[in-house]
Formats: structure tokens, sequence, C-alpha cells
């Protein structure tokens, strides 16, 4: 089953897909935020294009377990997807996809000057490897 994984921003969304056996996360591509209804058909017609089975978005959380900002802004986003497309969708726990995407390419040894700038596709490919370890655990 292909899954693909949503890393939502304010500004950046990363996209990372799993590999048809549902095992390995691999960066997709970040589209720019327009709006939630375009960005979401932007979406949409990705998921469609991939052959996508199942989506995922992070979500990330107050020290109290609820959404914070960001969190409800994805979930608004999930809402949006819900309507134009019919392909199931999760939220998942995104704390600190970006800070260990970040630190995942120090270790492979990525320049200092390839990783400038935007860590959203990396982050959506965390917040996938993450969710595909889990299931295949349980």
């Amino acid at each position: 089953m292909r899954i693909l994984a949503i890393d939502h921003g304010e500004k950046r969304i990363g996209l990372a897909l799993s590999d048809l056996t549902g095992t390995i996360a691999n960066p997709l591509s970040v589209i720019k935020h327009v709006s939630r209804i375009i960005d979401a058909a932007q979406i949409a017609e990705i998921a469609n294009q991939n052959e996508v089975e199942l989506i995922i978005i992070g979500q990330s959380y107050d020290e109290e377990g609820k959404p914070n900002m960001a969190g409800r802004r994805a979930g608004r986003f999930a809402d949006e997807l819900k309507n134009q497309t019919q392909i199931p969708i999760e939220m998942v726990d995104e704390s600190f996809s970006t800070q260990i995407a970040r630190k995942a390419r120090i270790e492979l040894g990525v320049s200092r000057k390839k990783r400038a700038g935007h860590q959203d596709e990396y982050a959506a490919v965390v917040i996938l490897q993450s969710y595909l370890e889990s299931k295949r655990n349980s």
C-alpha cells in the first residue's frame, strides 16, 4: 500500500511517499502554500497520480497533549482535503520531525550548503518513516 505523508506548514507543505511495499519513506516534493482549498486540490491530485491508498498528516501538540496552533491549522487542512478526496486520512504526531530530519542529514554528511534552506520534505519523510515503523512493530 502506498502512503503519502504531509508536513503541513504555514508557507510550505512537505510531501513524502512510501514505496509500494509500505516499508520505506522517500521525499517527494514541497509545494508552496497558496490557500487551504488550492493546497488540498494539489495534494489530492498528487495522491491520485501516485495511486495513494492512505494519507497521513503531521499534527503538533502542546504540553497538555492538545493540538497547538500549527496542529489546529493542520486539522483544518485535513478537513478540506477530506472534501476533495475519498482517500482515508489519518492525523499523526509530528513532534520534532523537522529537528530529526535536520540531524539525520547532518549525520549522513550532507554539506552545510546543501542543508541550507527548508527541511519540509525531509520532515515529511521522518513523519512517514515513523508511521511505517510503528505499524510494522504493532
